[in-house]
């Protein structure tokens, strides 16, 4: 197949000679450039003097003594243009102006390119009779726009048309001044230059001979200089196009232009009829996009691999470039991208943004110290390790210690995360004003750091990807600070913040490789002029071709076809003209399609491969793409106990693989010792054996990644416990027998119980001194103020029971356990909360009550165990012990009878077994006398939050009666119950299964694991 650039590289050469040096080859891009040179330079078979390769874009900016502004530049000044018309009568902060100023600046653009009468095209829709004198109009323009105002009249004005007409009668006051103020500064926007050009009758051309190659769509600055040239004749036109669609919506164009602007090759020659040449098409439907770009490795054969250049996969989407280069086969050595890589997508888009974080809601301005959680953000990121040798080991002390409010003192331990923190570079003279954080120097801030990264060796060596980005984002960034640093730029940081954003979403990373060799991966635009052999076109979808025809536009519809602006009807026929060419003179088409259905939508295919399958003389094949896999469900399998699997066990449980033995003169040791079986583990045994097994067997624990100050409910119940132990220690220095008038003292100063929680606090939630007093914001302090309720609450149940007698707090039993199934011996038990002494028959918690009133003798004192619980759900009493073992009932916090059950029963036996002498103590509490015969020991929960009527007694209810005493037959039916299930959890025989209750799975941590 001869291409398109070939016939015109012979036609010059006939033509013109070898001696091209005086010619100008004009294209609309820059990419035909190279395959013409190639073509020209073969062609020749001699040295030859190559012409000059300009851009229509070029050609008018060197005609100009102005110059193209940059797109932040013109958005900065005609934010200002419009605030100086319009007195800021929309107070629109600059990000908010940012989107619609785009498609202001777009409206004046098109309107330039177009070269409409600005001042009539923006006239005052309320005056309509400013547009008496529209003899400048044809018929139908006349009709379109006195249609349009008839909506307008003086019956039908709404809200919004009133707001509409508002800006209206500004829109062509702040064109002119806007055009004046570039004008001063020898700026222009595109369109207002290529006017400026195309009214220029003066202009003296450089070249002797223009040639103009490939236009499709010429707007009226482009007509008006082609018409210039050709009336000099200097202009000579090729046009790319088929007899077979210049009939068709994608010839429309062209056809017009053909008498204005004749072709320079004849029309009957072969490269204009090549669509009907034989084809083979495939229309390929596949259920995902992710799908379309894995189909590249079955596409790309041999054949269309060696022919290099002559294959394209050109995308439709171009967000799929970053799976369609993951999806190249090994095999292709040779690719050239023209399409952009979006710096979006790039880690240093993410590390500007939390870099910018960082110093606003990162930062406490009132304790002048960062947040962890945003350092934690950025001391994770890749880059850091640019930055930073030693941001590994600052990253593990802070979350170690759990230190919320670091320093920069405390964060800056070399030369970069120095640079990192600095933040009173940053502030404004005055931090705590409500200017807030100075911009320019924010700015340089950041392209200091970008600075720093490109300038390790480490970050770009290996990674030519990196260094672009980092080029790409500090050219950006520097764009902005000489902006701000001029005045042309004003934005406080969070408006600063969000053009950052919009910014980076509209920056591309170029692609450098040798044009004209290999695989060629392109977006639509960058066929133009181009010619393949074998074509993939990806993602041709409706809405993708053509694209997303968005006219969304400050100009109406009916005025912008009145005055020959761009509309939707000239969108799509571009896109008709360029799907179609690309087909022309391939002999090898698949067009692949997203036939899925999403959100009630069904993907549908491009309104062109419609039209070919009515009117394409080529059979058409259609096919559709299927996974190579079927996505089945993930079925939870059973873990069997095999020998590796019952190693774990008895390495994790077995007391001989530490050397441990709870003695029997330490019943109750100050602190649990690994191994032991704790009731948490016997309960997520219960609640699904195959979570015991990731948990307790491979060690698979869930992350601790809070580095939020916020107070969750784990934190807020360690608080608690703290701050009670803190409280009862307090009181119990002297004697460990709590009176009546010791509570009434604490409730009557308040001091000492406020005390407790701020050291709580500092101590669980800053991991701080107890001595220093913690610095609260609002949401803490509310936490704070419930806390310290709570203890109120806890202290007024108390005083019902004085004189009481505290044992323990925060205790740990720890118990020998000889495990049957397994034959190992391992430990059981856990920490109690409180372990207290009381002598009522009723428990101490009967109504009325005088408190101090001991009521019965030494025989009716009972010793409960006490487990805190500040949750707000009620406890659901159990119908017998048997029930605490169905796992069923787990719903019903059975979890918390087998805890506090386990620890009353460990409790009541290491009391038979000091031989009736006190219980061993800690904390330098005095020991509290335990009388020759055993005491009975109750097993309780004590709801913060319920504390009233039969709420009060914690003591645990079982069929409707309160468990007084653990050594009892209900006692005895729980040791042998738990004993039975500790030894199906050891048990070799039996698998670790999945749980039948799919709804605990929910918030299992390990679901992804089993896919339950």
């Amino acid at each position: 197949m001869t291409t398109f650039l070939e016939n015109v590289a012979r036609h010059i050469l006939d033509k013109y000679g070898t001696n091209l040096s005086r010619i100008a080859v004009v294209f609309p891009n820059k990419r035909a450039s190279l395959f013409l040179n190639d073509a020209l330079a073969r062609h020749a078979g001699c040295p030859l003097w190559s012409p000059a390769y300009i851009t229509i874009s070029d050609l008018f900016r060197r005609h100009s003594q102005l110059q193209v502004a940059d797109n932040i530049k013109l958005i900065c000044d005609l934010y200002r243009t419009y605030s100086s018309v319009t007195g800021y009568d929309e107070g629109m902060s600059l990000d908010h102006f940012y989107g619609w100023g785009q498609q202001l600046l777009s409206d004046f653009d098109d309107i330039d390119k177009n070269m409409a009468p600005a001042r009539q095209v923006f006239a005052n829709l309320r005056d309509i009779h400013e547009l008496d004198d529209i003899s400048y109009l044809t018929d139908e323009q006349r009709g379109i726009i006195r249609k349009f105002f008839s909506n307008f009249s003086d019956s039908h004005n709404t809200l919004l048309k009133k707001r509409f007409l508002k800006f209206w009668s500004h829109i062509g006051d702040i064109y002119e001044q806007y055009n004046d103020t570039l004008r001063r500064q020898g700026l222009a926007y595109e369109g207002a230059l290529y006017r400026q050009v195309a009214e220029d009758e003066t202009i003296s051309f450089e070249y002797d001979r223009y040639l103009f190659v490939g236009f499709n769509m010429l707007q009226q600055v482009e007509q008006r200089l082609f018409t210039t040239l050709r009336r000099q004749q200097k202009a000579g036109f090729y046009w790319d196009f088929d007899h077979y669609y210049m009939k068709q919506e994608a010839g429309h164009y062209i056809a017009q232009y053909l008498e204005h602007f004749p072709n320079e090759l004849d029309a009957d020659d072969p490269v204009y009829n090549c669509f009907r040449q034989p084809k083979h098409i495939s229309f390929v439907a596949a259920p995902t996009e992710n799908i379309q770009a894995r189909y590249i490795s079955s596409w790309l054969t041999r054949q269309r691999i060696e022919d290099g250049r002559r294959t394209a996969i050109v995308l439709c989407n171009e967000n799929l470039l970053g799976t369609v280069i993951h999806s190249l086969p090994e095999d292709v050595e040779n690719v050239n991208i023209t399409t952009g890589y979006p710096l979006q997508q790039s880690p240093v888009s993410s590390l500007i943004y939390l870099l910018i974080q960082l110093h606003t809601t990162g930062y406490d301005r009132q304790r002048e110290r960062f947040r962890l959680r945003q350092v934690n953000n950025i001391l994770r990121h890749p880059y850091m390790r640019y930055i930073s040798n030693k941001y590994d080991e600052l990253l593990n002390l802070l979350n170690s210690h759990r230190i919320y409010y670091p320093s920069r003192q405390q964060l800056s331990t070399d030369v970069g995360l120095e640079l990192l923190f600095s933040l009173e570079d940053i502030c404004n003279p005055r931090p705590h004003s409500s200017e807030g954080i100075c911009t320019p120097r924010l700015l340089h801030w950041l392209i200091a750091i970008v600075r720093r990264i490109a300038h390790n060796p480490q970050s770009t060596t290996h990674d030519p990807l990196t260094s672009e980005a980092l080029f790409r984002a500090y050219t950006l960034l520097n764009r902005l600070a000489t902006l701000v640093d001029s005045g042309d730029l004003t934005v406080d940081v969070i408006t600063l913040q969000r053009l950052i954003a919009q910014l980076i979403q509209q920056t591309t990373i170029p692609f450098h490789g040798e044009p004209a060799v290999g695989l060629q991966i392109m977006g639509v635009l960058e066929t133009r002029n181009l010619d393949f052999d074998h074509v993939l076109l990806l993602s041709a979808n409706e809405g993708n071709m053509p694209r997303g025809v968005n006219d969304s536009s400050f100009i109406p519809y009916s005025i912008r076809k009145a005055f020959g602006l761009t509309t939707v009807d000239n969108k799509v026929a571009i896109y008709s003209y360029y799907f179609h060419r690309l087909l022309a003179r391939a002999r090898d088409v698949t067009i692949v399609y997203n036939n899925a259905t999403t959100d009630g939508h069904t993907g549908e295919m491009s309104r062109f491969m419609l039209q070919l399958l009515v009117e394409s003389p080529h059979p058409i094949s259609q096919l559709t793409l299927q996974g190579g896999q079927q996505t089945t469900k993930q079925q939870p399998r059973p873990v069997a106990k095999t020998p590796a699997v019952i190693e774990a066990l008895s390495r994790r449980f077995s007391i001989a693989t530490v050397g441990y033995a709870a003695t029997s003169s330490q019943p109750l040791s100050p602190s649990p010792t690994p191994p032991l079986l704790t009731p948490t583990a016997i309960n997520r045994y219960m609640r699904c054996p195959l979570q015991f097994y990731y948990c307790y067997v491979e060690n698979l624990r869930e992350p601790d990644d809070n580095d939020d100050d916020t107070i969750d409910s784990r934190i807020f119940g360690n608080i608690f416990h703290m701050a009670a132990q803190l409280l009862y220690q307090k009181m119990t220095e002297q004697s460990s027998r709590i009176l009546a008038t010791d509570i009434d003292r604490v409730l009557k100063t308040k001091v000492d119980i406020e005390r407790c929680v701020d050291q709580a606090i500092s101590q669980e939630l800053f991991h701080s001194p107890a001595s220093v007093v913690p610095d609260l914001n609002g949401l803490q302090i509310i936490n704070r103020e419930v806390i310290i309720q709570y203890l109120r609450q806890l202290l007024t149940l108390d005083r019902a029971l004085a004189p009481f007698t505290i044992l323990q707090l925060e205790a740990d039993v720890v118990q020998e356990l000889h495990i049957q199934s397994l034959g190992i011996t391992t430990t059981i038990g856990g920490r109690i909360d409180r372990l207290d002494l009381i002598s009522d028959n009723e428990t101490g918690l009967q109504a009325g009550t005088p408190a101090g009133t001991v009521v019965g003798d030494l025989e009716s004192q009972t010793i409960r165990v006490i487990d805190y619980k500040t949750g707000s759900r009620r406890l659901t009493p159990l119908k017998s012990v048997e029930a605490i073992f169905d796992p069923s009932q787990l719903r019903n916090h059975s979890d918390y009878y087998l805890q506090a059950l386990l620890y009353a029963r460990l409790v009541s036996k290491q009391q038979l077994s000091t031989n009736h002498k006190p219980l061993s103590t800690i904390n330098n509490q005095q020991s509290a006398t335990v009388e020759a015969s055993p005491l009975p020991v109750a097993p309780a929960l004590l709801f913060i939050q319920h504390t009233t009527g039969d709420d009060a007694n914690p003591i645990l209810k079982l069929g409707g009666s309160r468990i007084r005493d653990i050594a009892s037959p209900d006692g005895d039916t729980f040791v042998r119950m738990l004993t039975e299930k500790i030894n199906e959890m050891f048990n070799p025989a039996i698998d670790f299964t999945p749980t039948t209750d799919t709804n605990s799975c929910r918030s299992c941590p390990y679901a992804l694991f089993c896919g339950q």
